[in-house]
């Protein structure tokens, strides 16, 4: 499962790691735009397969955050 922004924001923290065991609700990451910070979140229970993000990158609507693949 693929998990994108749903804003223009920047990457704030990078909470999961490639590899990383992830349930459904966890924090992948954590945006930041205008001031506020926005989780994003883990939709399903799996291994998280790829980050396409690092602090500090700027995002776009729709931008690939990470991969899960599913247990």
């Amino acid at each position: 499962m693929e998990i994108r922004a749903e804003m223009v924001a920047t990457v704030w923290t990078v909470r999961a790691a490639e590899g990383a065991q992830v349930k459904t609700d966890d924090e992948l990451a954590v945006l930041e735009s205008m001031k506020m910070e926005i989780p994003v979140l883990s939709e399903i229970d799996g291994v998280v397969t790829h980050l396409a993000v690092t602090e500090g990158d700027a995002v776009a609507e729709g931008d690939l955050i990470a991969v899960i693949a599913a247990e």
